[in-house]
């Protein structure tokens, strides 16, 4: 089956984001996928383990197709000084913790490498893919184990660039998706387009399926983005807020807060993302160009917002989330997907 049949397959051309950090259990995941639309698991921060026993535990929930996502990247190698550097850097940040220094992370992320051949021993349907590109070889060795490959995109040029590979779809992210940001042909300040920039000018660019991302938060935003060409759509923060999400409570107070503000920032991670506003942001601005890329930084910072997590403090926390955040709904997975169904056939019949 292609991607498109496989979208137009499920009850709602609903993909669920693959949103890292644990929000995407199990039980979210394989109720996205129950209720006729398609979950993805967001291995990029699991151990091969750890994804082996997320995949298992899906399969024991739903019996239906559903993705796997991946950050495409290389194990770091950065040197005694660049870590002292950027260390001092986010000394505001940690001596608000009361440290004397900030402790040096065990990893700096997990073997892409080791996941992907994991990846081809668990064959899921689809899986899916950001911060880079796959060689044509490595599609061709995931067509060979039956899994569709989507490629995330923030411009025209890389949707090319993925369709040159050989990949089943895309997944077009406007500026407005929460999250990290997936750019990987130019620099990263320069992909600036809305999600309806993007989505129309991929649809005219490729001949690919592709997936509209950014700000979709309720059946008018599908309708209007199937509107524009594009053949299914890709929604994060209106699932973070599902009772099924593994999110801290102070985070989804945040979410819920009815003036949350959300803008870009690679302070927290060393790649741009988009999240609620908060101290970290703000007190890092000056600096964010000069802290080290994803994923150096992003391990730095990791037991900063460990630690503020177990205080309930989200003013140190990384509270991804997308420009759409004030219109979420706090409901199941199952109830989202019905009213998404209705608000669908609705807007349908204006």
């Amino acid at each position: 089956m292609d991607a498109l049949k496989l979208f137009n397959s499920r009850r709602l051309p609903v993909i669920q984001g693959p949103m890292a950090g644990g929000f995407c259990t199990p039980e979210l995941i394989a109720a996205v996928c129950n209720a006729g639309g398609l979950g993805s698991l967001p291995g990029s921060l699991l151990s091969v383990a750890a994804l082996r026993d997320q995949v298992a535990a899906i399969r024991s929930l739903t019996n239906q197709p559903f993705f796997l996502n991946f950050f495409v990247q290389s194990v770091p190698a950065p040197d005694d000084s660049a870590i002292a550097a950027a260390s001092q850097l986010l000394r505001p940040i940690w001596q608000q913790l009361g440290w004397d220094e900030l402790p040096r992370p065990s990893q700096w992320c997990q073997d892409f490498h080791a996941q992907f051949e994991t990846l081809l021993e668990l064959r899921p349907a689809l899986a899916s893919f950001t911060f880079d590109i796959l060689s044509s070889q490595q599609v061709e060795r995931l067509h060979g184990a039956g899994i569709l490959v989507l490629g995330t995109v923030t411009t025209v040029a890389e949707a090319v660039a993925w369709q040159a590979v050989g990949a089943d779809a895309v997944i077009a992210s406007g500026i407005e998706a929460g999250g990290h940001r997936g750019t990987f042909i130019g620099r990263q300040e320069e992909a600036t387009l809305t999600a309806r920039e993007l989505w129309s000018q991929v649809v005219a660019a490729v001949r690919l399926p592709v997936v509209a991302a950014g700000a979709i938060m309720d059946g008018r935003d599908i309708g209007a983005a199937l509107a524009l060409g594009v053949s299914a759509v890709q929604m994060g923060t209106a699932f973070l807020v599902s009772d099924e999400a593994a999110v801290h409570p102070a985070y989804k107070q945040r979410l819920l807060s009815a003036n949350a503000q959300t803008r870009l920032t690679r302070a927290i991670s060393g790649r741009y993302a988009r999240g609620i506003e908060n101290d970290f942001m703000r007190e890092m601005e000056a600096v964010e160009q000069q802290v080290p890329a994803y994923p150096v930084q992003n391990a730095l910072t990791g037991s900063i917002r460990a630690a503020a997590a177990a205080a309930g403090n989200s003013e140190l926390m990384s509270l991804w989330a997308g420009s759409g955040v004030n219109r979420a709904r706090p409901m199941s997975v199952a109830a989202l997907m019905n009213t998404l169904a209705a608000e669908m056939t609705a807007t349908s019949l204006k």
